[in-house]
């Protein structure tokens, strides 16, 4: 396996910054902290250049807060310029990992994404008698430290690259608390070993999808696995044989505790495709694509208070407008027709 060296003077490259920079500031360039950055942009650039070069960088403080839908989950934001940092390091590193990559992996990829995974799945389960689908239970806040370095390490021998990789990942902020027991483990193993990354970086997206890369490799290469769909942590395998897919459950099992994960006991089942298998908001049936209700209202009650906020002229109609459009869009993937004429009749101002 090719290991790769001398990446760091390309992540330090003022050039490389300059476009980390601009990437970071998409869709966020109205915020005061990246308005000021943006105005002292050299300024910044070159003392960023500078304790990335020393070795004097260190990340800042996460903001925190909670979402409650689809589920609650704990946010965490990491400050403007570290985030430039993080876009800077991943214009370098991530090409090396995603060569890597099996095809049907799509989280956090360019060119794949949610409505590409969609088809996929759609397709395997209209061609399958039956589907394995499975969840990791508490994924990120799972994901061991020195298990990831390992595996970062099987790629990269540049020293300087991973004092950055391992300054990010030390300097994640406290997850939720798990604590699961593997075989080997003493009593104070979890308690001693670190884990967690922040939802919310570019880098822990990263991570994620190397974390787990091995575990598509087994799937399709030891199991031969070829219907196989992973999105984050939610992934399916599908065959017309139930005894192969329930032997692969177990397989599944053991390789994953090897990461220190377990798969989510409620949502992770074996049954027939002709059932409906839900997947990314929709639920794919023999004959149709519907979307899930939670899903749907979900959905209505934001653009309800969109509506309220434009009314009470706290926000702009373009705001509502790319809410709708985003939606819309989404919805095509399904058989959705009369849904979506009934959306741009609910929510005309």
């Amino acid at each position: 396996m090719k290991r790769h060296g001398n990446l760091y003077p390309e992540i330090t490259n003022f050039g490389n910054l300059l476009l980390a920079a601009r990437k970071a500031q998409k869709g966020k360039r109205n915020q005061e902290v990246v308005s000021k950055f943006i105005y002292y942009l050299e300024v910044e650039l070159e003392q960023m250049q500078n304790e990335l070069e020393s070795k004097t960088y260190q990340p800042g403080a996460y903001k925190t807060f909670e979402i409650l839908e689809p589920r609650p989950r704990m946010i965490s934001a990491a400050p403007y310029r570290d985030r430039v940092v993080h876009h800077a390091l991943c214009n370098i590193v991530l090409p090396i990992f995603e060569r890597t990559y099996i095809d049907d992996t799509y989280a956090n990829r360019l060119g794949y994404g949610t409505h590409r995974a969609l088809r996929r799945f759609t397709s395997f389960a209209r061609s399958s008698r039956y589907v394995l689908q499975c969840d990791i239970k508490k994924y990120f806040p799972s994901i061991d430290h020195e298990i990831l370095k390992t595996l970062l390490r099987r790629k990269i021998k540049c020293k300087d690259t991973l004092w950055l990789l391992d300054t990010i990942i030390d300097n994640s902020n406290p997850q939720i608390p798990i604590t699961e027991y593997f075989p080997g483990d003493d009593f104070l193993t979890p308690l001693q070993r670190r884990r967690g990354l922040p939802v919310g970086n570019l880098t822990s997206q990263f991570f994620g999808n190397v974390y787990l890369n091995g575990f598509d490799h087994f799937i399709k290469e030891q199991l031969k696995g070829n219907k196989y769909v992973r999105y984050v942590d939610d992934f399916a395998l599908f065959s017309n044989d139930r005894e192969f897919l329930a032997e692969a459950r177990l397989a599944m099992e053991e390789y994953l505790a090897s990461l220190r994960l377990i798969l989510h006991p409620a949502k992770s089942q074996l049954f027939e495709t002709r059932h409906g298998a839900n997947f990314l908001g929709f639920c794919i049936l023999p004959d149709r694509i519907k979307v899930r209700t939670e899903n749907l209202r979900r959905a209505k009650r934001r653009l309800k208070r969109l509506k309220t906020e434009y009314i009470e002229g706290k926000i702009e109609l373009e705001q509502i407008s790319h809410s709708i459009r985003s939606w819309i869009a989404h919805l095509k993937h399904g058989d959705t027709w009369r849904l979506r004429t009934k959306i741009f009749e609910d929510f005309v101002l």
